[in-house]
């Protein structure tokens, strides 16, 4: 979801240069941030594969299940600056891709509480890990950001 709502935010981005002067570095975060999105996901699914392998092997299943926490929080912290990015093109770009910049900042939003769920699981009994306060903030606040672009339930 973190690559998806990156790309919408590329293009938008991408189409608001004149309506706007920081639409080149928003697109500019955007990319790298749509690239890093994709490598998560592959981050992902080799921590939890490790993970396993650790647990069958009785290998070093400490660092092994402390990655299943880092990648999805790294996940966490990507979606969260989608989700700023796409608020501010929402505000500055072009207004026929405002709505463009609403859908990335609320997928953004979502991958943001979908990484916070996945850490709260894998952190288990470990509820003062800080990194699960710190997916908590981000996915608020990632959360929050995409709320103020939606106008208010009629």
């Amino acid at each position: 979801m973190v690559a998806a709502a990156a790309a919408l935010v590329e293009k938008a981005a991408t189409l608001s240069t004149k309506q706007w002067d920081g639409a080149a570095l928003a697109l500019e975060r955007a990319h790298a941030l749509r690239v890093e999105g994709l490598e998560l996901i592959e981050e992902d699914a080799q921590a939890f594969l490790e993970f396993l392998e650790a647990v069958r092997s009785q290998g070093d299943v400490s660092s092994a299940h402390s990655r299943t926490v880092d990648a999805p929080l790294r996940m966490t912290r990507a979606a969260a600056e989608v989700t700023a990015l796409a608020v501010q093109v929402a505000h500055h770009g072009n207004p026929n891709l405002r709505p463009d910049a609403v859908v990335a900042a609320t997928l953004a939003a979502a991958a943001a509480e979908s990484g916070l769920t996945l850490i709260t699981v894998n952190v288990g009994d470990a509820v003062t890990d800080p990194r699960l306060a710190a997916a908590r903030k981000l996915a608020r606040q990632a959360t929050e950001l995409a709320g103020s672009l939606k106008p208010p339930a009629s």
